[in-house]
């Protein structure tokens, strides 16, 4: 056993993923790996990772999605420094880490966060970096302090405070000295945070093991790293504040590439069916270069402008105590990059009216952000929903080893049953199959005891349950408490509303209707009576927008006859298979899984299903659907008529 393996006993299968990752960063190798939940998949990598690690001086990077996902790491490091010497830290965004009221007021995100920091700095108004020079010795001792064993931000954070440091350069202090790292897939797949990130500690690629927790979600994190938007709201606030700066040219120049979009916007989305439509990159200059006669050198000259008088209007703003946004900085940069991009075939570009009339860069290539992936000893992508491997290998671009570990549900704790006769299908939408479809949760949630889930294809779904009243139908029937699922909620907003459903798992149950592909059927964990069972209503297959038509184009032009079931199917399956996940979060749980939808059943997409959803599937009516929930969940032999 790895002397950095810090329990008495190893769960099955344990043993032989700890040798295996021993093995590739060993090599220097990379590994795709699946593991179920409740495997122990956070102190099996570390504690094959580590000893390799420490013995040549490798940084280990673990990066995780969520907060509560960095935390765990941050656990298991102190229960193996109990054991055996190892020092690790957790990265939280600037904001998070800050100590100064300006930021904590002004700055809205962890960006602007970081431009005000930099300003800060810069003009030697924050006294906690300050205090770094003023009492070096203390502050080196703080950090040498919490190098001898891992501690949780708010740790890091409390011990700041009371010796007025900035927490953040005091993680950074730590950080140089830590065995691990750990932090938002944002530090290595954002190409700008990375560079920082390594350009920072002085890394070399070659120095790291790099392990991605809970990769299933890479692809589409990637994706929102490298794409980017801009609204018409912020080119008008620019143009108002590059008047308020009497940068009269800049102003000049933004009304009229404003005037040419709105002649784009008329021209491409008066159809007011259409959300989104892709455009020829250079057209939303063309306006620009048809006015003002300058060439695309001239246009260059003027964005560099414009980024130059963001930064003087940040700090501006900053002395003047006001919000330090710059509009002007940001459609710079926005257009800089664009201008970049233009005949790379690995972005689309959109005109959109999504949360307002918009530009819009859609990164095609997830792959992109995993560039640097090449040049590091070893790294590690692990999840309990991976399958199939070679596709997710495939599209993150990754050369290495491919491994799965079964999922441990027994036989008796684990049925999927399938609804025969309905499906979320376009054509077949009604409000009639809705009606049929409220009838089968119902039912499923009197049966199924105290929580149960209910997750939907799209919020189109959803909204069309509750006009066949299903919240309704379930409280009168079953008495038990209804939370929905909020579009656009907060993160706050959704924690409190999840904490009150799974309350109600010590009382008489609830029901918690949201989406597939969601927070709360992706990112949450429920333990217990917080959620015997699930139904997922429909596949969330998504609209057939531009982006996703250029999605499948692109996949099939990379890999062909591979580009639909890459780019369209293959994500909606994960996606069902991660709801349907929630139930046995441990070999020893119980719980159903519910499907309405009768596409399940097909063989191209049960192919995609984990193990343990194909070996218990059964196709069901709503009568055979009561029988066998009963059966299930009372353990009776109850003779069940055949389908």
């Amino acid at each position: 056993m790895s002397e950095y393996f810090p329990y008495q006993s190893l769960r099955p299968n344990q043993e032989d993923f700890i040798k295996l990752v021993d093995t590739v960063v060993r090599n220097g190798e990379n590994l795709v790996i699946e593991a179920p939940t409740g495997f122990g998949k956070t102190i099996s990598v570390l504690a094959g990772a580590l000893p390799y690690a420490k013995e040549m001086g490798y940084k280990i990077i673990y990066l995780a999605r969520t907060h509560k996902q960095m935390d765990r790491v941050i656990e298991e490091l102190k229960a193996i420094s109990n054991k055996t010497q190892v020092s690790g830290v957790e990265f939280r965004s600037r904001k998070e880490l800050c100590l100064h009221q300006y930021v904590q007021n002004f700055a809205p995100d962890a960006y602007n966060a970081m431009i005000v920091c930099k300003n800060l700095k810069k003009l030697g108004k924050c006294e906690f970096f300050e205090n770094l020079k003023k009492k070096k010795e203390e502050f080196d001792e703080l950090a040498q302090y919490f190098v001898q064993k891992p501690a949780e931000p708010m740790m890091i954070l409390t011990h700041s405070k009371m010796l007025d440091f900035c927490p953040y350069e005091l993680t950074r202090k730590i950080a140089f000295n830590s065995d691990v790292i750990v932090a938002s897939y944002l530090y290595m797949i954002d190409p700008a945070i990375r560079e920082n990130f390594m350009a920072y500690f002085d890394f070399d690629y070659s120095d790291l093991i790099v392990i991605f927790d809970e990769a299933h979600n890479l692809p589409n994190q990637a994706i929102n790293a490298l794409s980017d938007r801009l609204s018409v709201y912020s080119i008008n606030r620019a143009i108002k504040e590059a008047d308020e700066y009497k940068e009269h040219e800049i102003a000049n120049f933004l009304s009229i590439f404003l005037k040419g979009l709105e002649n784009l916007y008329q021209e491409k989305l008066r159809d007011l069916k259409i959300d989104e439509v892709p455009i020829i990159p250079e057209s939303i200059f063309y306006h620009v270069f048809d006015v003002l006669k300058i060439n695309e050198k001239q246009l260059i000259r003027i964005l560099d402008q414009m980024v130059k008088a963001g930064d003087a209007i940040r700090e501006d703003k900053i002395e003047r105590s006001l919000p330090p946004r710059s509009y002007v900085g940001r459609v710079g940069e926005f257009l800089l990059l664009w201008f970049a991009l233009i005949g790379k075939e690995d972005y689309l570009f959109l005109m959109s009216r999504e949360k307002g009339f918009s530009l819009e860069l859609v990164a095609l290539d997830p792959s992109k952000a995993l560039s640097f992936v090449k040049n590091v000893q070893s790294a590690i992508f692990m999840s309990g929903t991976m399958t199939p491997l070679e596709a997710f290998a495939d599209i993150m671009g990754i050369e290495g080893k491919l491994k799965k570990f079964p999922r441990i549900v027994k036989k008796e704790n684990a049925i999927v049953l399938v609804a025969k006769d309905v499906s979320t299908r376009g054509d077949e939408r009604s409000l009639e199959l809705y009606k049929k479809m409220a009838k089968y949760i119902v039912e499923a949630v009197k049966l199924i005891p105290k929580n149960v889930g209910v997750f939907t294809a799209s919020y189109e779904v959803l909204e069309g349950l509750l006009s066949a009243n299903v919240d309704i139908q379930i409280q009168e029937v079953s008495g038990k408490k209804v939370f929905i699922e909020k579009r656009g909620a907060s993160s706050k907003e959704n924690d409190l509303l999840v904490m009150a459903f799974k309350e109600e798992a010590k009382r008489d149950g609830a029901v918690l209707l949201g989406v597939m592909g969601g927070r709360n059927s992706e990112g949450q964990d429920y333990s217990g009576d917080e959620m015997n069972g699930v139904i997922l209503v429909g596949i969330p297959y998504a609209r057939p927008t531009p982006k996703v038509q250029a999605q499948i184009r692109y996949f099939e032009n990379k890999f062909p006859r591979k580009g639909r079931y890459y780019g369209y199917v293959l994500p909606a399956h994960k996606k069902l298979v991660q709801a349907a996940g929630r139930v046995h979060r441990s070999e020893e749980e119980k719980g159903a899984v519910v499907v309405l939808d009768y596409r399940l059943l097909w063989s191209n997409v049960r192919k995609d299903l984990p193990d343990w959803m194909k070996e218990t599937i059964k196709p069901v009516t709503l009568a055979s659907m009561k029988r066998h929930l009963i059966d299930f969940y009372r353990g009776e032999k109850i003779k069940v008529e055949k389908d």
